[in-house]
C-alpha cells in the first residue's frame, strides 16, 4: 500500500480546511507528494455577469488569475509546511479538470471535500466531488461531514467498514481496503447488504429466506477473504436499502472509514453500483473511499 501522490482540490473553504486533516493524517504514514489544486472556472461565467469585453474583460481575468494564484499560495501554508506540497492553477471545468490532472499525474488518491444542498443533504452531491467520483480511475477520499474533522491529532484509522456487492470489482475493493487496513493496523469489518424480500400483507414467503441467504453471502465473503489471503475477519451480513444499512453498520462498529467500489462504468451493475456508492457517501458518518 502506497501513497505517492494525493491530488487535493481545494476551494478555500472550511470543507477544504476539513479534508486537509485527512491528507495531513495520511501524508504523516505514506510521505506522499501533494498536490493541492484549485481550478479557475471557464472566463465566460465571469463575462455573462459583468458587463465589460475587450481589453476591460482580459484586464479583469487577469485579475481574477492573480487573486486565484495568491489564495492558492497561502491557503494552508503553515499547517502544510512540513509536507512536500505541490500548488498548481487549472482553468476549466471544476471536476473534469480534476479527474484529467489527476490521471495524468497517476495520482494514488484524490481527496475532496463535498457537501449536499440544505434540507437536501441526503440526496445531493457538490457537483464537483460527483464528477469526479464518476471521472476519476484511482480511490476517491470524500465525505459530507469534513467540514467537522476533528483536529489532527484525533484522526484515526482503526476500524474500517469495506461493504461489498458481489459485483466484479468486489475483490478488488476488498483487497485495497485489506492492504490499507494492514499497513494501518486496523480492524477490518467485512459487510455485505443483501435486499429485504419479505413478502408483503398477504403474500406468502419463507420465513427462513433470510438463513439461506445470510449463509450465501457469508460463504461467498470468506471465499473473497480466502482469495487476498484474509483469517479471522469479522463478518456482518445485513438486510434492507444497502446505503442506509451500511451506514447503520458504519456507525455501530463506530467505523473511522468506509471503503466501498463505485464502478467506472454506466451500464448496467456498475451503473446501479455507482448510484449506491453517492447514496452511501452523501448518508456516511465517517469519510468514505471508493475504489
Amino acid at each position: 500500500m502506497k501513497f505517492n501522490k494525493i491530488v487535493f482540490p481545494v476551494d478555500f473553504s472550511a470543507r477544504s480546511r476539513g479534508a486537509a486533516r485527512y491528507v495531513e493524517a495520511l501524508a504523516r504514514r505514506f510521505n506522499p507528494t501533494i498536490r493541492m489544486v484549485h481550478v479557475l472556472p471557464p472566463p465566460h461565467y465571469e463575462a455573462m455577469s459583468i458587463e465589460v469585453s475587450g481589453p476591460a474583460l482580459a484586464e479583469v481575468l487577469t485579475a481574477r488569475e492573480e487573486y486565484a494564484k495568491k489564495q492558492l499560495a497561502g491557503f494552508l501554508a503553515e499547517e502544510m509546511a512540513g509536507f512536500d506540497v505541490q500548488r498548481t492553477l487549472l482553468e476549466g471545468e471544476p471536476g473534469t479538470r480534476l479527474a484529467e490532472y489527476a490521471a495524468a499525474e497517476q495520482a494514488d488518491l484524490i481527496a475532496i471535500s463535498t457537501h449536499g444542498y440544505g434540507i437536501f443533504r441526503r440526496f445531493l452531491l457538490g457537483s464537483v466531488a460527483a464528477q469526479i467520483l464518476h471521472d476519476a480511475k484511482c480511490p476517491v477520499l470524500t465525505g459530507v461531514h469534513m467540514e467537522n474533522a476533528p483536529p489532527l491529532d484525533k484522526i484515526e484509522f482503526r476500524d474500517i467498514l469495506v461493504a461489498l456487492d458481489f459485483t466484479p470489482e468486489s475483490v478488488k475493493v476488498l483487497r485495497w481496503a485489506a492492504d490499507f487496513a494492514q499497513e494501518m493496523g486496523a480492524r477490518l469489518v467485512v459487510a455485505h447488504v443483501a435486499p429485504s424480500l419479505e413478502g408483503q400483507a398477504g403474500e406468502s414467503f419463507d420465513p427462513k429466506w433470510r438463513e439461506y441467504f445470510a449463509a450465501s453471502a457469508k460463504a461467498r465473503l470468506e471465499e473473497m477473504l480466502g482469495e487476498v489471503g484474509l483469517k479471522d475477519t469479522a463478518i456482518v451480513i445485513d438486510f434492507g436499502d444497502p446505503a442506509h444499512q451500511v451506514c447503520e453498520l458504519a456507525a455501530a462498529e463506530r467505523a473511522d472509514l468506509i471503503v466501498i467500489g463505485r464502478g467506472h462504468s454506466t451500464e448496467g451493475m456498475l451503473g446501479r453500483m455507482r448510484a449506491k456508492a453517492y447514496s452511501i457517501i452523501r448518508m456516511a458518518p465517517c469519510p468514505v473511499i471508493s475504489v
